[in-house]
């Protein structure tokens, strides 16, 4: 009976969830951030919960699935420096937990995520309209209606409703990588630039390490001075890391 009853169950997840037990390496993963992170108050194993923000193309994954994390160390100087480590553990989808092991690409404040949004042409804030054209994070221009993503002349990506599908690309002089062997598939970047890579509107943070090297997942953020606090609504372009 216990089996029929399992058997059951697994009949009522839609198709391709139960199977999917991990994330591609390489898979982007954009989020927005639910609460702030101020590294003079995060403790240990504080709970870190953001949403991501498009769907995520091959994957179960939708727009407004969980993903949870923690805080792993957090140290603070007064009028010093500051060093927040955290990791992300896994995704929610579907009634599902999808564990995961991410670095960190880019990371955007919640001032620079509102401008990406506006459109190039009018000073109002809101809702993008279909025909707008934006401005990506970190410069990538979004020509919607029928248009491409651009930089300057040469089209890099197609806008989606949510955001935009796009293959990673390098920008020089810094370390993201671009599309990784074995998943050259198109990945969802919503608001970030295809070369997006490193801080945006954080002067004084700076990624120290984004967890694609040993210790893999690990993501160190620091400051030399002034305030380390990541704001609620702030965007982090997450990438999946191999086993």
């Amino acid at each position: 009976m216990k089996r029929l009853w399992i058997m059951a169950a697994l009949a009522m997840v839609p198709m391709g969830l139960a199977a999917q037990r991990a994330l591609p390496a390489g898979t982007i993963l954009p989020i927005s951030i639910n609460q702030g992170i101020n590294a003079e108050k995060a403790r240990p194993g504080q709970e870190i919960c953001g949403v991501v923000m498009q769907n995520i193309p091959g994957t179960s994954i939708h727009r407004g699935a969980k993903i949870l994390g923690h805080i792993v160390e957090s140290t603070a100087i007064r009028n010093g420096p500051k060093r927040l480590e955290i990791k992300f553990d896994a995704v929610e989808t579907h009634g599902l937990r999808i564990p995961l092991k991410a670095g960190l690409r880019a990371l955007a404040s919640y001032t620079e995520v509102a401008s990406a949004q506006i459109p190039e042409d009018s000073p109002d804030s809101g809702v993008v309209p279909e025909d707008a054209t934006t401005q990506q994070i970190g410069g990538d221009q979004v020509y919607r209606g029928g248009g491409p993503v651009a930089v300057g002349t040469q089209t890099v990506g197609r806008p989606t409703p949510h955001g935009v599908l796009a293959l990673p690309r390098v920008q020089q002089g810094k370390a993201c990588r671009g599309a990784l062997e074995g998943n050259d598939r198109p990945q969802a970047l919503w608001l970030f630039s295809t070369d997006a890579c490193g801080v945006y509107g954080y002067s004084n943070i700076h990624i120290e390490h984004a967890g694609r090297t040993d210790p893999q997942g690990a993501i160190i953020l620091s400051a030399k001075k002034g305030k380390l606090n990541i704001n609620s609504g702030s965007g982090l372009l997450l990438r999946v890391q191999g086993a």
